[in-house]
């Protein structure tokens, strides 16, 4: 994007955009856990996905763009299968018997997996200080975060429930991070359709899973309160079409790194959404592992914020040399 049409971008624009990624991805916990109290998980996820992801087909279409070839198609279904079955689909399930901000701030953990599976950037990475200290940080932060509740569940019976919980989540955080980065090495064309196509992959999955677990023989739609419905028609509309648009849109006009800081953010917001409205408490021990996890993916960004000027530095440089050199070059050939 030009200078000229960065200027000519609106404040306000950027500002709402930010406070649409901020606001609604830390709020879908607390919506999960509402719609989930009604709505089976595999049925859940379909029925957000599969609407979801005709909604933004159609609006791809609408705007003339194509659907996309297989070689776009196939990496597009791997990643949607990735992140959004796997690692969305392990919210919804554990959000059944964990409360929403803890499954947030577990979650705020996802960078820490990030740097550990970007193997192009093993290098880059690993030999960082910051990122090293801010990999020990996050798991002593996962340590106190799990300390209480994997003390109460392994002392008493009948929390084996929240055992397979934990590990779960921790699986689906996993697969959140790998699918993000297939994304990232594979993906091409438009990410709008990309984004349509591993919202329909994964919203057929779970319909295929919701089938298989027999979720639809027990399952009422007159017992379904209108609290949440309107929690699903909100994780659509909001959480898998309003804030992802709005998080692709400011990628393109801000610095990634200033875009990132929604992984800062979220967490904040479902913790205060879950013990305002929800009930939930954070006790002191817990409270201190929501705050090192985030010192550590604080420290490990600005150690890629630290990369990434070094590297700009270093091409302004070259490209500086080069201007210099161009007119030694153009007189050297005149005198010959």
């Amino acid at each position: 994007m030009s200078i000229t049409a960065k200027k000519s971008i609106s404040p306000v624009m950027v500002i709402v955009a930010f406070a649409t990624v901020y606001l609604v991805w830390g709020s879908t916990y607390f919506f999960i856990q509402k719609a989930v109290q009604h709505i089976p998980p595999m049925i859940l996820g379909a029925l957000r996905f599969l609407i979801a992801g005709l909604l933004m087909m159609g609006w791809c279409l609408l705007k003339g763009e194509r659907i996309g070839t297989w070689p776009q198609i196939k990496p597009a279904i791997i990643s949607g299968l990735l992140l959004l079955l796997v690692g969305n689909g392990a919210v919804i399930w554990v959000e059944k018997s964990l409360p929403s901000s803890f499954v947030a701030i577990l979650l705020s953990s996802a960078p820490i997996w990030f740097v550990a599976l970007d193997k192009p950037k093993w290098k880059e990475n690993l030999t960082n200080r910051s990122t090293i200290l801010g990999l020990i940080i996050g798991f002593i932060g996962v340590i106190l975060l799990f300390s209480e509740k994997a003390a109460v569940a392994v002392s008493l019976t009948g929390n084996n429930y929240e055992i397979i919980g934990f590990f779960i989540l921790i699986i689906g955080s996993i697969s959140w991070a790998g699918g993000s980065l297939y994304s990232k090495y594979h993906s091409s064309g438009s990410t709008t359709v990309s984004s349509a196509w591993q919202m329909l992959a994964a919203g057929t999955a779970f319909m295929l899973g919701s089938f298989l677990s027999h979720e639809w023989n027990g399952f009422e739609l007159q017992s379904v309160t209108t609290i949440s419905w309107l929690s699903l028609l909100y994780l659509i509309l909001f959480g898998s079409l309003a804030a992802y648009s709005a998080y692709v849109w400011l990628l393109q006009v801000q610095p990634a790194t200033q875009v990132s800081t929604y992984a800062y953010v979220n967490p904040v917001v479902a913790v205060l959404l879950g013990v305002f409205f929800a009930g939930e408490h954070m006790s002191l021990v817990q409270t201190s592992g929501f705050v090192v996890i985030l010192s550590s993916v604080l420290l490990i960004n600005l150690a890629k914020y630290s990369n990434e000027q070094k590297r700009l530095k270093y091409e302004n440089s070259i490209s500086e040399n080069k201007k210099i050199m161009m007119p030694v070059a153009k007189e050297n050939t005149a005198c010959s």
